[in-house]
């Protein structure tokens, strides 16, 4: 059977609506990792939607406790059809951010896919359960198609605790590297370029959150009876953060900052666009790193974000110079920043510029990584992207936002491609959260054809 004919198999099946129904029945399942109300959701999900499917393709199955984190398992799915074929390592996350069901539009719920017109409303709509049923329908329809194989060895780790960070994923993989052990890796998650361009992203930026504090005294005092001689630490720590990122949103640091782009990547990063899509927000054109075009700015610069603030009390403020301020930042940043002595590099420069009195202190991080862009795979899942939709794909170096890629890419050494099934503007970690259906078909055909 060809290419195009599997192709065409898997869209009658996603036509039939059956994709669509087991699609709802795993948004039914509450699995959000953050809360410990209803674990048995959590199994429940990789007994009932996962093992089943897999084991009748033939997988051998294996659930590992977690060693970081109770009620938080791993399955690892193995397929050995002949040791000379390649072998593939695909994975995916079961889990999903809280609900938020009260916050939902009427008439819709986060544990029930609703239809509008292209859009799938339901909590793991896009991240991830979409994402990964896609791929296990697209192994499922090849798997028919070459009757009764897939044509190459294939094995998945599935999580169920990406939400909270990925505890014990690390050391899961690492601990399994033998069993892990394949020739390159594909999965779906995240969003893709926009709505309507097919993307393979080849690693991720790494995240930092950390937090600055300022603790001047152990009481707020009286603003009329000591303002100007008392110092502020609220002021003090606003001040402190302009001198790490300056009024348009430009990294101070040095010690943080990226190598200048490349021949290469800048003319990767030309291709692309980024925003002017509906749904998206408008693009603030004198934020960020000053020579950069947008698309430079997201995949190839680091940035350095304020995510919370506070000195006094907000709600009820009161004549009173507070006592302590403390603000979490966040530092998005590529391949090649010395991330990890980030807190070193903060402190010093703080010093330098009067601030000594700012204390830093890392919260969590994950790093960097990026395929090689001319990588022979990189040019052989475009050419398949292409040729299955008609439509030019677009490739980014890396997603804008961060996965535990790192785990697949440093710690199993695998060649990594992405190709999600999402858009920005679907909901993802908000209310109202959906997949398009456009995209979940093109989707299945696309994976399909490169499986």
């Amino acid at each position: 059977m060809t290419g195009e004919q599997a192709v065409a198999l898997a869209t009658a099946y996603f036509d039939s609506g059956e994709f669509r129904r087991i699609l709802a029945r795993r948004i039914a399942l509450a699995t959000e990792s953050q809360r410990h109300e209803d674990d048995a959701a959590i199994l429940l999900y990789l007994e009932q939607e996962i093992m089943p499917p897999l084991r009748a393709l033939g997988f051998e199955l294996q659930l590992f406790d977690n060693p970081e984190a109770t009620n938080r398992p791993f399955l690892i799915a193995v397929r050995i059809e002949d040791p000379s074929l390649p072998t593939l390592l695909s994975y995916g996350h079961g889990d999903v951010v809280f609900g938020d069901d009260e916050n939902w539009r009427p008439g819709l719920s986060p544990w029930e896919l609703s239809e509008e017109g292209d859009r799938w409303y339901g909590r793991g709509s896009a991240d991830n359960k979409g994402q990964h049923s896609i791929n296990l329908a697209a192994l499922e329809q090849v798997f028919q198609a070459r009757g009764g194989k897939l044509g190459f060895n294939c094995k998945l780790i599935f999580e169920m605790g990406e939400e909270i960070s990925s505890p014990g994923l690390a050391a899961i993989c690492q601990q399994h590297r033998e069993l892990l052990q394949a020739d390159l890796f594909i999965a779906s998650d995240g969003p893709r370029l926009n709505a309507t361009q097919l993307t393979l992203f080849l690693g991720s930026r790494g995240c930092i959150n950390f937090r600055l504090s300022i603790h001047a005294r152990d009481n707020a005092y009286h603003s009329g009876n000591w303002g100007g001689l008392l110092s502020n630490p609220g002021t003090q720590l606003a001040n402190a953060i302009t001198s790490l990122v300056n009024q348009h949103g430009q990294l101070q640091v040095a010690a943080l900052k990226p190598a200048p782009l490349d021949d290469n990547l800048r003319s990767i990063l030309r291709e692309l666009s980024v925003g002017g899509q509906t749904g998206d927000p408008e693009i603030d054109e004198n934020w960020g790193e000053a020579g950069l075009t947008p698309s430079e700015r997201l995949y190839g610069w680091n940035t350095l974000e304020v995510l919370a603030y506070q000195t006094g009390n907000p709600a009820r403020p009161m004549n009173a110079i507070p006592g302590n301020a403390t603000a979490v930042c966040q530092l998005r940043f590529v391949v090649g920043t010395d991330w990890q002595n980030l807190v070193s590099h903060i402190q010093q420069h703080l010093q330098l510029h009067g601030f000594g009195n700012v204390e830093v202190e890392w919260l969590h991080g994950s790093p960097a990584t990026r395929l090689n862009p001319q990588d022979p795979l990189v040019p052989w899942a475009l050419e398949i992207l292409q040729q299955t939709s008609g439509k030019k794909p677009a490739l980014l170096p890396n997603l804008g936002g961060s996965l535990p890629n790192d785990v697949f890419a440093d710690t199993l050494g695998l060649p990594t491609l992405w190709i999600p099934h999402s858009y920005p503007a679907c909901g993802q970690h908000g209310v109202n959260e959906h997949m398009l259906k456009s995209i979940a078909r093109e989707g299945l055909q696309i994976m399909t054809r490169l499986f």
